[in-house]
């Protein structure tokens, strides 16, 4: 047997003893079939088809992708097969940054804005919740004002209410006289509005006037420090002893009291006592002595009076007219009396 033709295990010349090759001139066998030859395209590859480990100098084989996965980098893609995708640009991550950044930037100032309208709106209900407690301040001030000015007044009226005699007889003094009636002197003063025509209306007592007007004279006159007034006696009331006078002057008339005098009550008594002409004394209302006899109703008052008292002003605390001082009780201290001014302003319509 020839060499190349026969082996010593018995096996014909030529064959293949693992049935992956054939003989060659130099080894007796030739390399196995690559992929596709002698019609069987799965031959499986030689030892020698798979990729060694790369050397310097060569260059670094690739392995065939599989069936059914794409290829992969680096290993070639295979008819039919789908080819691996490529890997996404860098430019498309960096464009998505501005787009993440702005919506970051946008719910960032959203909240800020949100929480500046909360604040804004906790601002307001602390700016209306101040307004009222405001509003209410002022208006317990001006309450505790109007109190304060209605105590005030109180106090004022209080004050007008007390009694004060300097006071009292500075607004009346002016007002009152002495009257000279031939040989009797008393006292007068004006009361009321201006007489018609002019002039001013007085009250004195019919007994300083009495012998005049019963000698059937008519002029008296009014006297005050070295002034002399001539005054007509117009009209007079015997039974109260009243007497109406008047005079050209102009003088202010006292006002009267509208309201009847209470015991206790305290009261200045101006005139000219023994002709001393603006006299003052002071005292308070003892009684209120009913009409008996032919004498009419009378004010009890223990303020001193002398002669040349009679027909002047009995005043209250208001400076009002409470009455006409009249008479003083004999051999007794402390017992005046004098006729109501109702009296005389109803008897003679001059108040």
């Amino acid at each position: 047997m020839t060499a190349g033709f026969g082996s010593a295990d018995g096996r014909p010349a030529g064959a293949d003893p693992d049935g992956v090759g054939v003989p060659t001139p130099r080894t007796g066998w030739a390399a196995p079939p690559a992929a596709g030859q002698w019609g069987n395209p799965q031959a499986p590859p030689s030892v020698g088809a798979y990729p060694q480990p790369s050397a310097p100098g060569f260059a670094t084989p690739s392995y065939p992708a599989q069936p059914g996965h794409p290829a992969q980098p680096g290993y070639p893609a295979q008819p039919g097969w789908p080819a691996a995708a490529p890997p996404p640009a860098p430019g498309r991550k960096r464009r998505r940054w501005p787009v993440v950044l702005a919506t970051l930037l946008v719910v960032a100032l959203a909240a800020v804005a949100g929480v500046q309208a909360f604040q804004l709106d906790r601002l307001g209900d602390r700016l209306a919740d101040t307004d009222r407690r405001l509003a209410q301040a002022q208006d317990g001030d001006g309450t505790r004002l109007d109190g304060l000015e209605k105590r005030a007044e109180a106090l004022e009226k209080q004050a007008g209410a007390a009694f004060n005699p300097e006071a009292v007889a500075s607004a009346v003094l002016p007002s009152v006289f002495r009257v000279r009636a031939g040989q009797f002197t008393g006292s007068a003063f004006a009361v009321g509005k201006p007489a018609a025509g002019g002039g001013t209306n007085l009250f004195t007592n019919f007994h300083v006037v009495e012998a005049v007007w019963n000698g059937g004279g008519r002029q008296v006159f009014l006297e005050r420090t070295d002034q002399r007034f001539p005054a007509t006696i117009v009209k007079v009331d015997k039974t109260n002893d009243v007497a109406h006078l008047r005079t050209t002057g102009k003088f202010t008339g006292l006002v009267t009291a509208p309201t009847a005098v209470k015991s206790g009550q305290q009261i200045v008594v101006v005139g000219a006592p023994l002709g001393l002409e603006d006299s003052v004394t002071t005292g308070v209302v003892s009684a209120l002595r009913s009409a008996s006899g032919s004498s009419g109703p009378s004010i009890q008052f223990d303020a001193p009076i002398n002669p040349g008292n009679s027909g002047g002003p009995v005043i209250n605390g208001s400076k009002q007219v409470v009455g006409i001082a009249t008479a003083k009780a004999r051999d007794a201290e402390g017992i005046g009396l004098a006729v109501p001014i109702k009296v005389a302003c109803d008897g003679f319509k001059i108040c």
